[in-house]
């Protein structure tokens, strides 16, 4: 059952939406704009050789931490190519006159520089081993060596496949900081290391990410000594915030709209979740003219999850079986055969799919149905076969499930439909393979590997736990969630790779 009714959906208010606040907003804007400038220019020469090279990496890691960066993309791209003018395999100090190396300043600008692009080696952090070629940290505990590990912890979560020595420092770092964290008193800075614990990079939402660390930041500026331009950080991300989250309560009474005029509350079967995919969604792009985009995710989830409930435990696989060619064919007299739930999810299928493709042409300038139709095709269809294997209690082979566990994924599906709502043209190709197949497989197995008892209980036997079972007689479940953890592991290395490589942008 859906816990957002109508009352409490329609019952949001928020005064951000006001003209006031976002004329407020506009002038913090000027100001953390000066703030970048105080950091870099000074009578036509820079301040503080001694640490300018942290100073502008802090300031870019906290605009994109506070979630505001979009609107510094100008600064950020000044502030990135004076450091990197400085960047080199030997390390970086403080500043561009420092004498010594510094982990902090090199592991943040090498997290930094990764995440937009550029090229960075991980081997700069072999100078940082001691002669036994291992990471190590002094006796005596600082924050400022805490911080320097919590900045490798982060730079190594970035890894690209066979970058053994951001594997040696995830395994140095990792154990260090849980030491930290059971040495009291709680910090702010004890607060940031466990919020990477529990949403590292690869899991982390921008907006969730923004909402904590506005509290950790607020109660530094409390406890300690207050910093001008911290504050004023903290203002313009609190700001920004509060408006995009009035703009969030308007924005979600559109699906729940969708959703009621289609009839939808009436398929018992399946799940209400257009308040969890929006949240979703909203927590990933807060870019407020991207409603439609937002819109065309959560629509599209939404009817991911209802042919996810209707193959996996609904339908009888004759009913499946239909739906699917009525589906592959898009002829609405397909469907006279089908059951009337399924005409049902068929009609809502059809017509908000056709609906989003007259969304997406304003954007692209073209017909892109046929794209969004493929990929369904595709879609419904591995999902076809997983029913059947359960049907007919066939276990396949780990790697013919893991092949067809990509496609009924969703991933490709879910990602297609609604960037063709972006004002971005997309070529033939792109549209043609747009895809990380990293991501596909990490959500299979991820999916998996949560649900596996439920899915037991239910009697699907096929699942990437039991057919590596089957295949390694003896093994068991606790061996199988090992061997897929691991391979989840490198996949999610290889996504970095597929994300991040330098000839990415």
């Amino acid at each position: 059952s859906n816990l957002w009714d109508d009352n409490f959906i329609q019952s949001f208010s928020s005064p951000y939406g006001a003209y006031l606040y976002g004329a407020h907003a506009d002038k913090l804007i000027g100001e953390v704009k000066g703030i970048f400038n105080s950091f870099s220019i000074a009578d036509g020469e820079l301040i503080s050789p001694v640490n300018d090279l942290l100073q502008q990496l802090w300031m870019v890691d906290n605009v994109e931490r506070l979630g505001i960066d979009r609107r510094f993309q100008t600064e950020i791209k000044v502030a990135l190519d004076y450091v990197y003018r400085y960047w080199s395999e030997q390390e970086i100090g403080c500043g561009r006159d420092s004498a010594f190396a510094d982990l902090n300043t090199t592991a943040l600008g090498f997290r930094i520089f990764r995440l937009h692009g550029c090229t960075v080696s991980s081997d700069v952090f072999e100078n940082f081993k001691d002669q036994m070629r291992q990471f190590t940290a002094s006796a005596n505990d600082t924050e400022l060596q805490t911080r320097s590990v919590f900045n490798l912890f982060r730079a190594s979560l970035i890894a690209f496949p066979e970058e053994k020595v951001l594997e040696e420092a995830e395994k140095f770092a990792a154990p260090y900081l849980k030491a930290a964290l059971q040495t009291p008193p709680v910090s702010g800075l004890s607060r940031e290391i466990q919020y990477v614990f529990d949403y590292r990079w690869h899991s982390n939402l921008p907006r969730l990410e923004a909402r904590s660390y506005i509290d950790i930041l607020a109660d530094n500026t409390i406890s300690g000594t207050p910093d001008a331009n911290t504050k004023k950080l903290l203002e313009r991300a609190k700001l920004e915030f509060n408006i995009f989250h009035s703009l969030q309560q308007k924005e979600l009474q559109c699906p729940w709209r969708w959703w009621k005029e289609w009839g939808c509350p009436e398929l018992t079967f399946i799940r209400h979740r257009y308040g969890k995919f929006y949240t979703l969604v909203s927590g990933i792009d807060m870019v407020p003219e991207h409603a439609t985009f937002r819109l065309s995710c959560v629509k599209t989830c939404h009817l991911i999850t209802i042919l996810d409930d209707m193959y996996d435990t609904f339908g009888t696989i004759d009913e499946l079986r239909l739906f699917t060619a009525a589906v592959k064919r898009w002829d609405p007299s397909a469907t006279e055969c089908l059951p009337e739930y399924m005409k049902r999810v068929y009609m809502v299928l059809s017509e908000t799919v056709n609906e989003m493709a007259k969304e997406a042409q304003k954007s692209q300038g073209r017909d892109t149905l046929g794209y969004v139709r493929q990929a369904l095709d595709d879609y419904i269809s591995s999902y076809l076969k997983e029913a059947e294997w359960i049907a007919t209690g066939y276990v396949p082979t780990f790697q013919e499930y893991f092949e067809n566990g990509k496609l009924s994924s969703g991933h490709r599906i879910a990602t297609l439909q609604p960037i063709l709502t972006l004002s971005i043209p997309f070529p033939h190709h792109i549209l043609q393979e747009i895809d990380f197949p990293s991501k596909s497989s990490i959500l299979r197995l991820r999916g998996d590997t949560r649900c596996y008892r439920a899915d037991s209980a239910r009697g699907e036997e096929a699942s990437c736990i039991s057919c590596y079972m089957k295949e390694n007689p003896g093994s068991t479940q606790e061996d199988a969630l090992n061997h897929i953890n691991c391979m989840i592991e490198d996949m999610i290395k290889k996504l970095n790779w597929e994300f991040l490589r330098p000839d990415n942008n």
